[in-house]
């Protein structure tokens, strides 16, 4: 398995920088240049969530079926098409493994789907999403990994799946405490809180333009910060009292992360602006779960070199690959 650190020198410490290179047009280029194989072989597939639809990317190897399957999740406001996803695709597709890269609801082009609005609670559809997948594809084994919110989604899937042929969790800087990633991204460094404001408020709009019934007036658009907003939504589209409850909703709990099915591995970075480290540290050392904790990666930046080679879709792939070897 491919144990190399992730060593970054220089400027490539600073983890604003991660952020920022491992998502530049140059690197994007490169890495659909890399999974064009993955591509060219892969169909939309819409999966059944009980009453959600979700919208799946399914890559396959036809002329050798009966490969074991790789389902990916990506972090809030992400896609199947975001980078980090699209790098760990390519490098698990030119492993030998099918891959399913699932959109969360509104994510994607997936809003006019279903009527409600996602929110970070919905694991039970992104469950049965991928149990429906499972079941089309027959696969003799399966692996989830996430990042960000996606890497919460992950374990919370594997506590509900159920199913025999699941062998392997990865996440990568997924969210453990809800409440502590908004107060790291209202208080941290302004580009963070703006990014993610603006990204979801467009994400909004394009909900609002498919289903305005949701949408009975344009407060939210005003609403000038991400913890008012989440209570707005929280108050207007879940079943949730208050904000606490919905965040603790999605907190990954000790005794959670104890019940575990599978092998998980976490990998965290400790200059991460987004999630706390201390939060992950605080977890106590359990049978199934590996933390891997890196000095420096920012939020899922991992990039290697100047020449933006990305860590973290080697180090994940190893893992599935050691994973799925049997």
């Amino acid at each position: 398995m491919n144990n190399i650190a992730f060593t970054p020198q220089g400027l490539l410490c600073n983890p604003h920088l991660q952020g920022l290179l491992s998502r530049l047009p140059p690197r994007r280029a490169r890495i659909e240049t890399e999974a064009a194989a993955l591509l060219r072989h892969c169909r939309p597939l819409l999966l059944h969530g009980g009453d959600a639809q979700l919208l799946g990317w399914l890559s396959t190897h036809t002329a050798t079926p009966g490969r074991p399957l790789v389902v990916l999740l990506h972090g809030w406001e992400g896609s199947s098409d975001s980078l980090y996803l699209l790098a760990t695709a390519a490098h698990s597709y030119r492993a030998g493994f099918d891959v399913l890269r699932l959109n969360l609801r509104d994510h994607g082009d997936s809003h006019h789907l279903n009527p409600e609005l996602f929110h970070s609670c919905r694991d039970a559809e992104v469950a049965q999403a991928i149990a429906d997948a499972i079941a089309r594809q027959k696969p003799p084994a399966v692996a989830l990994a996430g990042f960000s919110l996606g890497g919460n989604f992950a374990m919370r899937v594997a506590l509900r799946l159920n199913e025999s042929r699941l062998r392997q969790v990865v996440a990568v800087c997924p969210v453990v405490s809800p409440a502590a990633t908004l107060r790291a991204l209202e208080t941290g460094p302004l580009l963070y809180r703006a990014y993610f404001l603006r990204k979801w408020k467009e994400s909004l709009d394009r909900k609002a333009a498919v289903h305005p019934e949701q949408f009975p007036n344009d407060h939210w658009r005003r609403i000038p910060n991400l913890t008012e907003l989440t209570a707005h939504f929280v108050a207007h589209h879940t079943h949730y009292p208050s904000l606490r409850d919905y965040l603790n909703g999605y907190t990954l709990t000790e005794a959670m992360l104890a019940a575990l099915p599978v092998p998980t591995h976490v990998i965290v970075a400790a200059d991460d602006p987004v999630i706390p480290i201390a939060d992950w540290l605080a977890v106590r050392q359990l049978p199934q779960l590996t933390l891997e904790v890196t000095p420096h990666g920012g939020h899922c930046g991992f990039v290697s070199n100047w020449a933006l080679d990305g860590w973290a879709e080697q180090r994940v792939t190893a893992l599935l690959r050691q994973a799925l070897a049997d």
